[in-house]
């Protein structure tokens, strides 16, 4: 494999997983310390619903091994409005609050979009200028995350790929509308796993995981990867996540 693969889930903080992913009687306060070892990477979610004082960033930064990356969510400010190239103010309230404090630790920013956003090229494109390419002497990497049919077509891709977005690859079988746009727009892949199964003890069958890590490989051929098991049967992501991350290293 030519790219790294960084795998994970959303977020570390989660009732169920205490005695599930994390061990009996570890605190609160360890989690994240416990969960950056044992999966490679983790998208943060909370930054989709509020901002976060500098303090935050640089404690998750030390809180995590040299190695870790995170993902972060784009604020729901940016992506949740009528005329996306407006948004001008919601991006810097969200890009200044101190992302950029994680250093290496940094990795793509995932802009979701909701099932009712139509693909607008013009608008679209507006909104890709208003995109920096770095902050603080960091590269910053976007990843673009659509949810309506209409974005499945060469002139988003084309979009994507004139601007260095990933466009993420989202698949959710309680959601078979949604487009599943596996494009090599970007030099690095975002993927969204969200088919986890409470009945299944890793989340998935080894078949299934078996063919997520070959499409994997396939990713990493292009450059970076980032690939996260969201939502599903949120209780079982971790166990997929790691069991995707020992067939990677097979």
């Amino acid at each position: 494999m030519t790219g790294p693969v960084r795998v994970g889930v959303g977020g570390w903080t989660y009732e169920p997983w205490r005695g599930v992913f994390y061990p009996e009687g570890l605190t609160q306060k360890r989690e994240l310390e416990f969960a950056s070892r044992a999966l490679t990477s983790i998208e943060i979610n909370g930054t989709y619903y509020s901002t976060f004082k500098p303090d935050s960033w640089m404690k998750w930064r030390d809180e995590t091994p040299d190695d870790f990356v995170f993902a972060v969510k784009a604020s729901r400010y940016c992506t949740n409005r009528k005329i996306l190239s407006e948004g001008g103010e919601s991006f810097a309230r969200f890009l200044d609050q101190g992302l950029t404090a994680l250093g290496p630790k940094l990795g793509p920013i995932n802009w979701q979009f909701m099932a009712t956003k139509k693909f607008d090229p013009e608008d679209f494109e507006g909104f890709l200028k208003l995109l920096p390419t770095e902050k603080d002497g960091l590269r910053l990497r976007h990843a673009l995350e659509v949810r309506n049919p209409s974005f499945d077509t060469p002139r988003f891709y084309d979009l994507a790929a004139k601007y260095g977005a990933a466009i993420v690859f989202a698949e959710d079988d309680e959601a078979p509308e949604w487009p599943r746009i596996d494009q090599p727009t970007a030099d690095f892949s975002y993927a969204r796993l969200m088919s986890s199964r409470e009945d299944e003890p890793t989340g998935m069958t080894g078949a299934e995981l078996d063919a997520i890590a070959e499409r994997t490989r396939v990713w990493a051929e292009r450059g970076d990867v980032f690939a996260y098991f969201i939502a599903g049967a949120k209780v079982r992501n971790p166990a997929a996540a790691q069991a995707l991350i020992a067939r990677l290293k097979a």
